[in-house]
């Protein structure tokens, strides 16, 4: 499932006098895909996701200008990482598998275990401002990084041309980031045009494996169902089983997941949910690797 596209459809937006129009985008995508939606106060625009595409790729947004968000979800490995956890700035390493921002824009829940964060621009407070462990570490050092943004032209032209009522600041920037990520859609897959009638778009192999995949034999699309190939979201969009344990872990003799990570655990305090994580997508799976909600798992 190595395609990953970023399929935009222009729509006309209203002419405003006084300030410049916006052109509000909808997602090119294939009939077997749900409809997605942003937050009213933060809309799909052109205009934002490029200020947003700018943003991801610039280290300028690190406390030490180190690294960007690309340095931890690379455009290459299906905007994943192909470490099993990825360092901050500073060298903190992280705890969790940096997962595939493909299809984020359906992602519910957000993060691997944490089902409160419901948007993409809440999800952005911690890599951006967190400490433990340290990721972009731009907190204590916000207006350095705001002055960084200021001085360059070009981010004074793109910031007034995608949110012309706000300021050049942090959380204008998470808007944008936002935008961004919600653009990185992956619809066309051999498998999607399977299942739109093309017969020859996998192999035999594939298909053979298809039929083992959805069989109630192995179970596979239990977990990894629909049009994301994942329980945590149906075929709406709407959030379903998103978390799950599988096992991967016993270090007590009784389930336990080892202290540095330990699911959704660490936000219920319920013992039902010792190991349990989000279901990972499978788009884009033969780029995504290594496995697992810390990387621990090498190969498929």
């Amino acid at each position: 499932m190595r395609c990953l596209l970023l399929g935009l459809v222009l729509l006309a937006g209203c002419t405003v006098d006084t300030e410049p129009s916006l052109v509000q985008v909808d997602l090119e995508l294939p009939a077997h895909f749900p409809s997605p939606s942003a937050p009213q106060d933060n809309p799909l625009t052109a205009e934002a996701i490029e200020l947003g595409r700018h943003l991801f790729y610039d280290t300028r947004l690190s406390v030490n200008e180190t690294i960007s968000c690309s340095s931890c979800h690379k455009q290459e490995f299906a905007f994943a990482d192909d470490r099993s956890t990825s360092p901050g700035a500073t060298g903190d390493e992280g705890l969790l598998n940096a997962p595939s921002l493909a299809n984020v824009i359906y992602a519910s829940p957000l993060t691997w275990a944490h089902g409160r964060i419901t948007t993409i621009e809440e999800q952005l407070i911690g890599p951006m401002f967190g400490g433990a462990p340290l990721e972009m570490g731009m907190s204590g050092v916000e207006q350095e990084i705001v002055q960084r943004l200021q001085d360059d032209p070009r981010y004074v032209e793109l910031f007034a041309a995608a949110y012309p009522e706000q300021p050049i600041d942090l959380d204008t920037a998470r808007y944008a980031l936002a935008s961004f990520v919600r653009s990185l859609v992956s619809s066309r897959a051999p498998f999607d045009r399977f299942l739109d009638g093309d017969a020859a778009a996998i192999s035999s192999q594939a298909r053979r494996g298809s039929e083992l995949f959805y069989g109630t034999r192995l179970g596979c699309s239990g977990c990894h169902a629909g049009f994301n190939f994942t329980s945590a979201v149906d075929a709406s969009g709407q959030q379903q089983m998103p978390f799950h344990n599988i096992g991967l872990y016993n270090v007590d003799g009784e389930g336990g997941y080892p202290a540095s990570s330990q699911g959704l655990i660490g936000e219920s305090g319920l013992a039902k949910d010792m190991g349990r994580f989000r279901v990972p997508s499978l788009r884009n799976v033969a780029l995504t690797g290594p496995y697992g909600h810390d990387g621990s798992v090498a190969s498929l």
